[in-house]
This record gives C-alpha cells, sequence and structure tokens, in this order.
C-alpha cells in the first residue's frame, strides 16, 4: 500500500464513522434512546420498555460482533477491550461515579450529545465540564489518582480477560468457537427477552434498538476492518487507522469528547489530527440535530435556577472522571464493550446501573425533605 492509497483509506474510514455517528444521532434523538430514561423508568414508574430497547440494541451488538470474530473480519485480541488485566476495581468506582453522575447531568455522554443538537445550552455546559474532567482523568491530576489507586487493583489472567478466551482457556478449545457460541446464546438472549415484552414490537422500539445494535457492529467492522492495515508503508508495523488508542475502537462517549475539546483547542497544530473518537463526537450532534429539526423539536433549553446549574456541574465532573476510570460510559461500556463480552465491561456497565439507582433514590429522599 502506497502513501497516497493510505491517505484515502483514512478518508474513508472518518467518513464512514462520521455517517454512522450521525445515524445514531438521528435514532436517539427520534426514539428516545437513553440508558439514564431506561433505569428511570423502571425505578420510578415500573415500565421496562426502554430497558428492552437497550436489551435489544446489547444482543444485537453482542450477535454481530460474535459473527464477524468467527468469520475474521476482526480480531477479539486487537481491541481496545482486550487485556490480560482485569480491572475490576477501576470499573465498579468508575462506573458508579459515572451512573450517579449521568442523573445528575440529566443524560449520560451519549444523551448529552444529542440534547445539544436538539437546542440544550446547559448540555453544552454538561459537555465541556465533562470534556475537562474526562482530559485530566487521562493525563492530568485526576489521572495520577486514577493510577495510583484504583489501576493498582486488577486480576491478571494468562489470556485475555474477556468471557470467550477465558471459557477456551478452560475448556481446552478454539476461543473463535466459544465467542460465537456465547455471543449467539447471551445475544439472542437478549433478543428474545426484548422482542417478548408486552406491547413492545412497536416502529420506535424496534428502530432504537435495532438500529444502535447495528450501528455499534458496523463501527467495530469500521475500525476493526476497514480501518485495518497489516503493514504501513512508512512503519511496516500494522495499525488501525483514525484511532487514538492505536487498536480496533468502536462508539464511547467521554474520552473521545476530551480528544474532540483538545483538537478544537489546538486546532493549528498539525499533530492534532480528527480520530474515529472526535467524528463520531460531531456525527452524533449533527445527526441530533437534523433530526430535532426536521421533526420540529428543537428547543432552546436553559438551566432552571442556582441548583440546577451545580446539579449539572457536578454530574458532569463525576461522568468525565468516572467515564474515563472505568473506560467507558453506558456506550463505550455497556454497548460496545459489552458486545465483545469483556470482564471489566460488566462490571462497570453493572456499576453504571448501581449508580444511576443510587442517584434517583438521593433525589427522591432529596425530594422527601423538601416537603
Amino acid at each position: 500500500m502506497q502513501v497516497s492509497d493510505l491517505s484515502a483509506l483514512n478518508t474513508q474510514v472518518l467518513s464512514a464513522a462520521f455517517l454512522l455517528s450521525v445515524i445514531f444521532g438521528a435514532i436517539t434523538q427520534r426514539t428516545h434512546f437513553c440508558t439514564m430514561g431506561a433505569v428511570s423508568d423502571v425505578v420510578n414508574m415500573g415500565d421496562w420498555t426502554r430497558m428492552r430497547q437497550w436489551g435489544l440494541a446489547m444482543g444485537v451488538a453482542m450477535i454481530g460482533f460474535a459473527v464477524m470474530a468467527s468469520t475474521g473480519l476482526i480480531d477479539p485480541a486487537k481491541t481496545i477491550h482486550a487485556s490480560n488485566h482485569w480491572l475490576w476495581l477501576s470499573a465498579l468506582v468508575g462506573g458508579s461515579l459515572f451512573g450517579f453522575g449521568m442523573v445528575l447531568a440529566s443524560g449520560c455522554g451519549s444523551k448529552t450529545l444529542v440534547r445539544v443538537g436538539g437546542g440544550s445550552l446547559k448540555s453544552l455546559v454538561v459537555l465541556l465540564v465533562m470534556g475537562l474532567a474526562a482530559f485530566a482523568t487521562l493525563k492530568g491530576i485526576t489521572a495520577v489518582l486514577r493510577v495510583e489507586t484504583v489501576d493498582q487493583v486488577a486480576v491478571e489472567f494468562s489470556t485475555i480477560a474477556n468471557l470467550p478466551y477465558l471459557a477456551a482457556a478452560a475448556w481446552g478449545i478454539n476461543p473463535a468457537i466459544t465467542g460465537l457460541v456465547l455471543g449467539l446464546a447471551l445475544g439472542g438472549a437478549l433478543v428474545a427477552w426484548a422482542l417478548t415484552g408486552p406491547e413492545f414490537c412497536r416502529a420506535g422500539n424496534l428502530v432504537g434498538g435495532l438500529g444502535i445494535g447495528a450501528i455499534i457492529v458496523a463501527m467495530w467492522w469500521v475500525s476493526g476492518h476497514l480501518g485495518f492495515v497489516a503493514e504501513h508503508p512508512e512503519t511496516l508495523n500494522e495499525v488501525f487507522l483514525t484511532t487514538n488508542s492505536g487498536r480496533a475502537e468502536a462508539m464511547s462517549f467521554v474520552a473521545p469528547i476530551a480528544y474532540t475539546l483538545d483538537w478544537l483547542l489546538f486546532f493549528s497544530d498539525k499533530n492534532k489530527v480528527l480520530t474515529f473518537g472526535v467524528v463520531s463526537v460531531i456525527g452524533v450532534i449533527a445527526g441530533s440535530a437534523v433530526m430535532a429539526l426536521w421533526s420540529r423539536t428543537f428547543r432552546w433549553e436553559a438551566f432552571g435556577g442556582t441548583e440546577d446549574v451545580a446539579n449539572h456541574l457536578a454530574g458532569a465532573v463525576l461522568m468525565g472522571v468516572g467515564g474515563v476510570t472505568a473506560m467507558g460510559c453506558t456506550i463505550g461500556q455497556g454497548l460496545t464493550g459489552v458486545s465483545t463480552l469483556s470482564a471489566t465491561s460488566f462490571v462497570a456497565l453493572a456499576a453504571i446501573v448501581a449508580g444511576a439507582v443510587a442517584a434517583f433514590k438521593y433525589q427522591i429522599w432529596r425530594l422527601e425533605r423538601m416537603v
């Protein structure tokens, strides 16, 4: 491959990631696909509809990733979620902080981007503060705290810390086989659970669940297959084009928001280039804005008062710190990471849900005290 060909492929990868992110933003805006909303509906109303949307998306993502891995379209060992270290404490602490913060901030990272596209000025503030907190936890003061505390606690395995590789090591069989079996079994069970819900099979729910799940799968293909170059013409090393981690990535919205702010602030620095994560952030906002304008739901939204400002600022900080510590958000770990059946991702997802439930209970307690 020539350098000119590499440049053209780089453009193709970024264009594909942007287009898929635009669709993601449009679907999320239209269907109200939201993790915080799903947890809220269950806790406050006992309504599992949006949680089934989430389960459907997760099942589709699991099945899609398993099929691609089994056919060699993507290598599970070369994804950002593949590691011999099970960082369970980082996932637990970070996920809990993120889950609590997303309730205070009225939505997770992806929902914040969607709300920005829909005209929410307070979500724009959340985005900026979350990005700063995330960057500090990647490379700044809270990064030192993270590395010297929770990241020190891990379980090291002789193989990758995800269910297919751990099962393959225990049973002495090929991880591709266990990955396909587990992916189809767990993903199929989630899809079946979602589709058999009372009155679930309606257009909005199906578009939300199937559409978001399919986009996660497509993003894996773009990053892990289309963007994979076995031998870079200059370094002669294998490379995954445009990713910040240098490995295959799909969707996530905490660290990429930090990288987006970095790209904007240091735009004149030629070392700061568009990446997979940055175009994903921009694409979600653009897709949400287009859908909001088309459906005439675009509305300017501001803070309701001092307490509203304080809650959103606190929530943004918790999401930025927690999302990086947990190595992902509701999308980055809850869909993208879990689709690889990563052990760390399952802990992070459970902690995010637990943190959100705790935040809702806190809000209910606050309201009861005010009465």
